[in-house]
């Protein structure tokens, strides 16, 4: 029996971040299936906070991704709501600030937190800081830097992390699906 293995990127808004880490990995697993290698994973990404609600990808975030050749989807900002934790195998948290956000609702929604919990057990959840895949975070820089207040270079920054960190990612997911 295959397993589905389902992740989520959260940020503040949905707009930059989350977004950003959400389309490079769906086009990391579709890039492995033209080259035969079918991780079934079904890849999200959700703010913390509503204030983007509906909104699309950040044109700047947009800019970006499509100069690096991502293809950039369609994209309406959401809020992650309590209920729907436990339905995400992993979720990657882009600020310590965004991961107690996702500890609180958890435990609002008695969804218990536990690193590598069983696929489709939606009693549990992995809450994991999305750097602690990063090749090159410390624990004193563990943040994915947030590019909204800058300029072009930060939002190349931001990338940069997401590029950097995906393929940690993967390996994760690629593990977890073995076992």
């Amino acid at each position: 029996m295959s397993m589905t293995f389902r992740v989520l990127m959260v940020c503040t808004g949905n707009i930059c971040r989350s977004t950003m880490a959400h389309q490079v990995l769906q086009q990391a697993l579709t890039d492995l299936r033209r080259n035969g290698e079918n991780l079934d994973v079904i890849v999200d990404s959700a703010g913390v906070s509503n204030e983007e609600q509906g909104n699309p990808i950040d044109r700047r975030a947009a800019r970006v991704l499509r100069d690096a050749g991502y293809t950039v989807h369609p994209h309406a900002a959401r809020q992650i709501r309590p209920h729907e934790l436990g339905t995400w195998d992993l979720i990657l948290a882009m600020t310590g600030h965004h991961r107690s956000n996702l500890v609180r609702l958890a435990d609002m929604a008695g969804v218990e937190r536990a690193e590598n919990g069983e696929l489709g057990d939606y009693s549990t959840v992995d809450i994991r800081m999305f750097r602690s895949f990063d090749p090159h975070s410390s624990a004193g820089d563990i943040d994915v830097p947030d590019p909204w207040y800058g300029g072009h270079q930060d939002f190349l920054d931001t990338l940069d992390v997401v590029e950097r960190t995906t393929p940690q990612i993967i390996n994760h997911i690629r593990h977890a699906l073995a076992h």
